[in-house]
C-alpha cells in the first residue's frame, strides 16, 4: 500500500472501469483485473475490485432506477447465476489466462460478425431466451473469475439496439445483481479480506466520481456514435485479451 506506482495504476484503472460501468466505454472496464495483475496477483485484484464495483453499482442503480429492459434481465440473470456457480466450483482448476483467452476469442468473433456479417444479424428480432440464458451464463462465469463479464453480456445485449441510456441501465442492473451474488463465494475463497477492503475503501470515491461523470456523458451522446465507439473499443479489447491469454500459456 506504500507503493506510489501501485496507487497511480489503481486510481487510473478504477476511473476507467467506472466510466465503462456507466455505459460510456463499452467493455473497456474489463482491463481492470488484467492491468492490476501487473502489480498484484489477479485473484487478489479481483477481490479488491469487487467492493469498489459494488459502490459504482449503487450509483448506477440510482441513476438508472427507471431505465432498464426488464425482459432482457429476466432472460440473462438465471444463466448468470449458473455461471457464477460453475466459476466457484472450478475456481481451483482454471487459470486467469485461460479465461482471458476464451473471452477474447468470443469477443473478436462477435465484433467480426457485426461488421462482416458472418451470420444473420439479431438486430430488430425479439430476444431469444435460450441464447440469452447461454450468454448470461458465460457472463456470470467470466465475471466471477476476473470481472470480464462485459463482452458476453454485450454479445446478447448490443444487437438489441437499445437506446444508450436504456442499454447502460440494463447493464448496470445486470452486473449489480451479479456482483452482489459474487460476494458470498469471494468471501469463502478468501479473496475479500481486511487488507483488500482497506484498499477498496480508498479507491471507492474514485469509482463513484467516474460513474457520475460517465452517467452524465451517456445521456448526452448520440445512439449512432455510442454504438460506433462501443464496437471499436470492444474490437481492440478483444485483441488485448487474446494476447494476455496466450502469453502465459506460451511462456512469453
Amino acid at each position: 500500500m506504500s507503493d506510489p506506482l501501485f496507487w497511480l495504476l489503481a486510481v487510473a484503472v478504477v476511473f476507467v472501469v467506472a466510466l465503462s460501468k456507466s455505459g460510456l466505454l463499452g467493455s473497456l472496464g474489463l482491463i481492470g483485473v488484467p492491468l492490476l495483475s501487473l502489480a498484484m496477483p489477479a485473484r487478489e485484484a479481483a477481490g479488491m475490485m469487487l467492493p469498489v464495483l459494488l459502490c459504482m453499482d449503487a450509483i448506477g442503480i440510482w441513476a438508472y432506477r427507471k431505465q432498464f429492459d426488464r425482459r432482457l434481465l429476466m432472460i440473462m440473470l438465471p444463466g448468470a447465476m449458473v455461471g457464477i456457480g460453475v466459476g466457484w466450483a472450478l475456481s481451483s482448476f482454471i487459470s486467469d489466462a485461460m479465461v482471458l483467452l476464451l473471452v477474447g476469442v468470443i469477443t473478436l468473433l462477435f465484433v467480426l460478425d457485426e461488421w462482416l456479417p458472418l451470420r444473420k444479424t439479431l438486430e430488430n428480432l425479439p430476444p431469444s431466451t435460450p441464447w440469452g440464458r447461454f450468454w448470461g451464463g458465460v457472463a456470470g462465469f467470466t465475471s466471477f473469475v476476473s470481472h470480464t463479464g462485459g463482452p458476453p453480456f454485450q454479445i446478447y445485449a448490443l444487437p438489441q439496439r437499445l437506446e444508450p441510456a436504456l442499454y447502460a441501465g440494463t447493464s448496470v442492473w445486470f452486473f449489480a445483481i451479479v456482483n452482489t451474488v459474487k460476494l458470498v463465494p469471494y468471501f469463502f475463497l478468501g479473496q475479500i479480506n481486511v487488507s483488500s477492503l482497506q484498499i477498496s475503501a480508498v479507491l471507492a470515491p474514485v469509482g463513484i466520481a467516474g460513474m457520475l461523470i460517465g452517467v452524465w456523458l451517456v445521456r448526452r451522446i448520440s445512439a449512432k456514435l455510442f454504438y460506433k465507439i462501443a464496437y471499436w473499443l470492444i474490437f481492440f479489447i478483444s485483441l488485448k485479451l487474446i494476447y494476455d491469454g496466450v502469453s502465459p500459456l506460451l511462456g512469453w
